[in-house]
């Protein structure tokens, strides 16, 4: 949130991705209370998301992705304009998680018709993120480091990935991205909906 003359003002992706929240909840016919139980997350934390007052973090948005049946991206992307076949890197739609030190960039937004996406992610060293369930189960991923180390953790198997080392995986249960310095990781994940 930016600080102005009269309070905070909320982030327009914010308040954009809030307007999508509260919509989705709305399409499904759900309570704030109804969607805390399915989700796992309070009602003030819901609210408070829907509302812009706080910047929704990337565990938060896979939980409602996982009740709603979408992608990260199928969730981001419904936020912004159509995607156009060619989308210039100054275009390309980026998201922070800024409390676990995750940037999120979207080099080829998702299309209703398509199936494969990919992402540009990149974790502070130190950042730790672990995601309760796939947003939608089977997801298939390609994770591949371009400059550093990550840490992956698919259900109760760790990989150890390096500069130039790619790890597929199809995502049942939990995960955990962690960035073991000393260095930031920058990695492209390529998602496959099955």
């Amino acid at each position: 949130m930016k600080h102005g003359e009269g309070g905070p003002t909320p982030d327009p992706v914010d308040v954009r991705l809030g307007t999508r929240l509260s919509g989705l909840r709305a399409e499904h016919g759900w309570s704030l209370g109804e969607l805390a139980e399915r989700t796992g997350v309070s009602r003030s934390t819901l609210s408070r998301a829907e509302r812009a007052e706080t910047s929704p973090t990337a565990s938060l948005l896979n939980r409602l992705c996982a009740v709603y049946g979408r992608t990260m991206s199928q969730l981001l992307s419904e936020i912004e304009a159509e995607p156009a076949p060619l989308v210039r890197a100054a275009d390309q739609a980026v998201w922070q998680d800024r409390a676990s030190g995750f940037v999120r960039r979207s080099v080829s937004p998702p299309h209703g018709g398509l199936r494969g996406e990919l992402v540009e992610g990149r974790l502070a060293a130190g950042a730790d993120i672990v995601y309760d369930r796939p947003p939608v189960p089977g997801l298939e991923q390609h994770i591949w480091v371009l400059e550093g180390a990550l840490r992956v953790t698919d259900g109760g198997t760790g990989h150890h990935l390096g500069d130039g080392d790619c790890l597929r995986l199809r995502v049942w249960g939990p995960t955990r991205f962690r960035c073991p310095g000393p260095d930031d990781v920058r990695y492209v994940l390529m998602v496959v909906r099955p």
